[in-house]
């Protein structure tokens, strides 16, 4: 027994225990401190500087120049027509999304490989190569552009091609919410109400939309804030004519090139307090699907 007093005393004098600040700062460095503080680091500069800035420079330009230019009739047409178009392009791309996502999810074709790949060509594809692809298309001595022209109906520079360029830019984001949600849905339910006598719209009213309805708001709000923000291809098929075919993010670019600093960095503010919420909504969403799945 004294042995094992000597051996134990022998080995606690050989292994001493750290200072208690030397072990609190091991775990202060360790492995998972530095990785969050790498991204809070990461998250700053990339996010909440920017903002900052954002806010600092309406105030710098004078509060009440920014509060101005925003109800100024230029900046109020770009945002109603921004709101106008974003409208459109949810509506038009949620009924199509659901569609789409229906197909890919309940059926098999030949070409479905393909098609489903295609379908995410918008993430792929730079907006202003897809603004001139509508040009192309679309444009007076385009493909499809003459014909139009000829009856009267003008897309190019005008809103309707505005619409399909944000309609095509946010395509994908419906259908790849949706889908997922379907298969993991599976069709035990949909076969057992069709067993019981529902015709199809019964069918897809009372069991597939409440089955999908998180998945499809987050959907929406991502298109909604992607059709926001966009820039790119509506630039390039709407010429940007001020109090015509500008919308708020050609606006904040006009005032930006112009050195009208004031009216760029509010209405930048506003765009990003718009995406902010949006975001808030998607959040709230996905806590809601995740909720539900466990």
């Amino acid at each position: 027994m004294r042995e094992n007093q000597v051996s134990d005393g022998g080995s606690a004098a050989a292994n001493p225990k750290p200072p208690a600040g030397r072990s609190r700062m091991r775990r202060a460095l360790g492995p998972e401190n530095l990785m969050i503080g790498a991204v809070v680091v990461w998250f700053s500069v990339l996010v909440l500087f920017p903002l900052g800035a954002m806010v600092r420079g309406v105030f710098d330009s004078g509060f009440a120049d920014s509060i101005r230019s925003l109800g100024s009739p230029v900046a109020l047409h770009a945002f109603w027509l921004t709101l106008g178009i974003t409208v459109v392009a949810v509506i038009i791309n949620t009924f199509f999304g659901v569609i789409v996502a229906l197909v890919l999810a309940r059926q098999r074709f030949v070409g479905k490989l393909l098609f489903n790949g295609v379908l995410d060509l918008p993430f792929a594809l730079s907006p202003v190569v897809a603004g001139f692809m509508f040009i192309v298309l679309f444009g007076p001595n385009g493909w499809l552009g003459r014909w139009f022209e000829a009856g009267g109906i003008r897309i190019i520079f005008a809103l309707p091609g505005m619409v399909l360029a944000t309609i095509f830019i946010t395509l994908p984001f419906v259908t790849r919410e949706v889908v997922p949600v379907l298969q993991e849905a599976g069709t035990e339910q949909e076969d057992a109400a069709r067993t019981l006598g529902a015709d199809g719209w019964q069918t897809f009213r009372r069991i597939t939309v409440p089955s999908i309805r998180w998945g499809l708001g987050y959907g929406v709000c991502l298109t909604a804030s992607r059709a926001l923000g966009e820039f790119g291809a509506v630039l390039i098929v709407s010429g940007s004519v001020i109090g015509k075919t500008q919308t708020a993010t050609s606006y904040i670019h006009q005032e930006f090139t112009d050195f009208h600093y004031a009216g760029a960095f509010a209405a930048s503010l506003v765009l990003a307090v718009a995406s902010f919420l949006m975001l808030m909504t998607m959040e709230v969403i996905r806590r809601r699907v995740t909720a539900r799945m466990e």
